[in-house]
């Protein structure tokens, strides 16, 4: 088994801690109201979002991808840091045995760099290409923005 790993950073007008608390403390509230033709519903299947709490994220119909289940493997909400294990998902892994996620939200001056890391860990004999992995972080990118835009537009939310 072959690890990839691919990191990318995001700047943003908005304060960690609100971008953090939006896409991963509260995400399960937000994400839904934010983008409700992309993210049906986030539900937590064990746990209440601490370290070891498993979430599902369902898709909406529009969307090539039905579900994915995210296992948190740890979780610093003073350092805006948070890592999680995608352990599920609809469309089948043939390639990828799991993937494992680092976000930590960094200040810079007003707002904030998201820091963003991710370990496909590939299955033996798989080769994964870039381009695939780069259509996966271009929708992160477009839900991050979405996220951005929507507290900008509600600056009393997460704050």
């Amino acid at each position: 088994m072959g690890v990839i790993t691919y990191s990318m950073e995001i700047t943003s007008a908005i304060a960690p801690s609100r971008m953090f608390k939006a896409l991963v403390l509260d995400s399960h509230n937000i994400l839904p109201k934010i983008v409700p033709e992309g993210i049906k519903s986030v539900e937590f299947i064990e746990g209440d979002g601490g370290v070891g709490s498993i979430k599902q994220t369902n898709f909406g119909e529009s969307s090539h991808i039905k579900y994915t289940k995210h296992k948190v493997e740890a979780l610093d909400a003073d350092s805006f840091y948070c890592k999680y294990t995608m352990i599920e998902s609809d469309i089948k892994f043939d390639k990828i045995d799991f993937i494992i996620e680092e976000v930590k939200f960094v200040a810079a001056g007003s707002g904030c760099v998201c820091k963003m890391t991710s370990e496909y860990h590939v299955k033996e004999g798989c080769e994964l290409k870039e381009e695939d992995i780069k259509k996966g972080k271009d929708r992160a990118m477009g839900l991050y923005k979405a996220v951005e835009e929507y507290l900008v537009a509600n600056p009393d939310l997460c704050a």
